[in-house]
């Protein structure tokens, strides 16, 4: 959350070094590229009916960066195992709380037995869950640690971090000190990922600046952007990273120097993200950083990584601006087979869409792609791909709000509330913003913060959680209707990891083939659902399903039929656990 701007001359040779690359990249279309369906994407929120009332306790009129940046994570889980989804959500706070000993830091809505289709339905079960360790939380990654197939729970925060092992049944017990994972400082995102191959997940945890609350600055002295009491994070000292290898006994130990991890830089850590961006087996690592460049960490194999975010072209703006970078994800929005990174950014600066050139270098294409312009004025925070219409063609949602209703008193500031935007992917590698069209913002605006996706009444569409600052979350069902097919996948892993964090899938039809892999987190930290949604426009079928486990192994199924939730566990048969009705 950087307040720093980028001037209009810069602005200017950013779009044209942007447009500069646009031949190269508009020339290499995919050779089987095919134009989307034309039918609208819309959304209900449903989230009052549904039952997500919780109010957590927070100030709309923040200050300090501890309140400013705190919050904003959400999640989707099976937390018990009954094919339904479930909803964390981490909790704000105050100063005066936390000082008292801090509120819960998450909130766990178990979605009830008779929910189904639109009459879904939640109940806030956070207490006889056992999630009662009371701090500050600020973000959510989910994974299965000790490879029991139950999903557990990591949630950062402002203080300390808790890591809730799942008993099984919806019921989690505190385990963080037991399994050395008592971070202390300023936490943000945290994400899952078996860096090293060897079966088991580890996890890797940014964090911002250093910051005391019983002992903060005085605002009339030492606080001032254009006449508003705020302080802002440019001129605090940042905090290191972490990186926590699993040594599959229910202990991690901290490999954050050794792996080359852990920001000696001390940069203002934002969002994590892992993916293969260079298809070779290995998860690599993005982070966002805040006023900063962004970390991509290549993955050398042999425990170790090398920070190329500079020369891969994937950390600054074109021409070497650093940008106050929020969140990211790793997506394949052109369809050739590789993962392109999309980054949200501070106001008055657009977002970051990195298209994946192969050979370690990447290009910000998001003037050309159409995104940069309506997406330059907003704060930019949690985001992802996902295929809301089921065309086969991965687009772009993007939460927006700024961090305190104290800059509404300045006159062409970004607002505090602000909409949220959609870039529906028009198949030719441009974008176009849908938001208000597809309903994202026809209710009460809000100032939002993590997203997470996921089929949370298993219709076969894509639907998604945002957090609302100082206020329930909302829940947007998909009812998009255009009789496109669409599919799912819940992977096992036995040699691997058991819920398959890192596994890669390629899904073919006679049409297109597409990529997408399973991951312990993304967004602004935040988790989405960890069953794989593939949309396949008009193919009711599958020629070649292919499952490349962070094993190493690769299985292949064909002939697959569409419309239906898939189960893959490695080594095994392809299973279908339910066919999905057709909108």
């Amino acid at each position: 959350m950087s307040i720093s701007r980028v001037g209009t001359c810069s602005q200017l040779l950013v779009g044209l070094l942007y447009w500069a690359a646009w031949p190269a990249f508009a020339q290499s279309v995919p050779a089987k590229a095919s134009p989307p369906r034309t039918a609208p994407i819309h959304f209900r929120d449903i989230s009052k009916q549904a039952g997500l009332t919780t109010n957590p306790r927070a100030s709309d009129e923040r200050k300090y960066v501890v309140e400013t940046m705190s919050g904003g994570g959400v999640a989707l889980l099976d937390c018990d195992g009954d094919g339904k989804l479930d909803i964390a959500v981490v909790n704000d706070s105050t100063i005066e709380q936390y000082r008292k000993g801090g509120d819960l830091m998450v909130t766990l809505y178990h979605q009830d037995a008779n929910s189904s289709g639109g009459s879904l339905h939640f109940t806030d079960i956070t207490k006889q869950a056992g999630l009662t360790t009371k701090g500050w939380g600020t973000g959510l990654a989910v994974a299965d640690f000790d490879n029991d197939g139950l999903p557990d729970i990591y949630v950062t925060g402002f203080g300390h971090n808790v890591l809730y092992h799942n008993l099984g049944g919806c019921k989690f017990e505190d385990v963080t000190s037991r399994a050395g994972l008592a971070v202390g400082g300023f936490s943000t995102g945290a994400a899952w990922a078996d860096y090293d191959r060897d079966g088991n997940v580890d996890l890797f945890v940014a964090r911002y600046v250093e910051t005391d609350v019983n002992h903060l600055p005085d605002p009339k002295l030492t606080f001032g952007y254009k006449g508003v009491l705020v302080e802002v994070p440019d001129q605090m000292k940042g905090e290191t990273d972490f990186l926590f290898r699993n040594r599959g006994d229910g202990t991690f130990e901290d490999v954050s120097k050794k792996a080359g991890v852990s920001d000696p830089d001390r940069q203002h850590g934002m969002g994590v993200v892992w993916g293969d961006y260079d298809g070779d087996g290995w998860p690599d690592l993005y982070v966002t950083n805040d006023s900063g460049w962004n970390y991509l960490y290549h993955n050398k194999h042999d425990g170790t990584f090398e920070d190329i975010g500079m020369i891969s072209g994937a950390g600054v703006g074109s021409s070497g601006e650093l940008f106050g970078n929020m969140a990211a994800d790793f997506g394949d929005f052109d369809r050739d087979g590789k993962l392109d990174i999309f980054v949200t950014r501070y106001g008055n600066q657009p977002a970051g869409l990195y298209w994946n050139k192969g050979g370690d270098q990447f290009t910000d294409v998001a003037f050309p792609a159409g995104i940069a312009k309506p997406s330059y004025a907003p704060v930019k925070w949690g985001t992802g791909f996902g295929d809301f219409d089921n065309d086969g063609w991965p687009d772009i949602l993007v939460g927006n709000g700024n961090f305190t209703s104290l800059m509404d008193q300045l006159p062409g500031e970004v607002r505090y509330v602000e909409p949220m935007q959609l870039y529906r992917n028009k198949g030719d590698r441009t974008f176009e913003e849908v938001g208000d069209a597809a309903g994202l913002n026809a209710g009460q605006l809000k100032s939002r913060r993590g997203t997470a996706f996921g089929d949370i009444n298993n219709d076969g569409n894509l639907d998604f959680v945002v957090f609302n600052v100082n206020g329930p979350p909302s829940l947007f069902l998909n009812e998009t209707k255009n009789g496109d097919h669409r599919v799912l996948f819940r992977l096992l892993g036995k040699k691997s990891n058991r819920l398959a964090i890192g596994a890669r899938m390629s899904v073919t039809t006679s049409a297109m083939t597409q990529i997408d892999e399973v991951k312990g987190g993304s967004s602004y930290n935040s988790s989405g659902d960890l069953r794989l949604h593939f949309g396949l426009g008009g193919e009711s079928a599958m020629k070649k399903v292919e499952v490349r486990w962070p094993s190493g192994a690769v299985q292949t199924f064909e002939n697959v039929t569409a419309d239906a939730i898939y189960e893959i566990e490695e080594g095994g048969a392809i299973k279908k656990l339910q066919d999905l009705l057709r909108p």
